[in-house]
């Protein structure tokens, strides 16, 4: 099992490896959600606690399952689900 403050940065990871997937800036994604650019740098690398709201804002600007940000990074599962939804996007 994972240590909490291990399972932040995996978080953190997911967070960002989501956003360049789609092609997203720090800063469009920090406009999105009402914080600065700086302030949401430090949440991509885990510098700052992420809230529960502040994680559905995210997950909902990046449109993805809030579910799959919280899974491990090495489980490959946040890579298959945006992968999924892209394939369903695309029909």
């Amino acid at each position: 099992m994972m240590k909490p403050i291990a399972k932040a940065k995996s978080v953190a990871s997911n967070i960002r490896r989501v956003r360049e997937y789609r092609n997203y800036t720090q800063d469009y994604v920090a406009r999105k959600i009402g914080i600065s650019q700086n302030a949401y740098s430090k949440l991509e690398l885990g510098f700052h606690k992420l809230s529960l709201e502040r994680l559905f804002q995210i997950a909902e600007v990046l449109d993805v399952d809030c579910t799959a940000l919280l899974e491990n990074e090495n489980d490959g599962i946040v890579q298959l689900r945006i992968d999924s939804i892209a394939k369903r996007a695309m029909h």
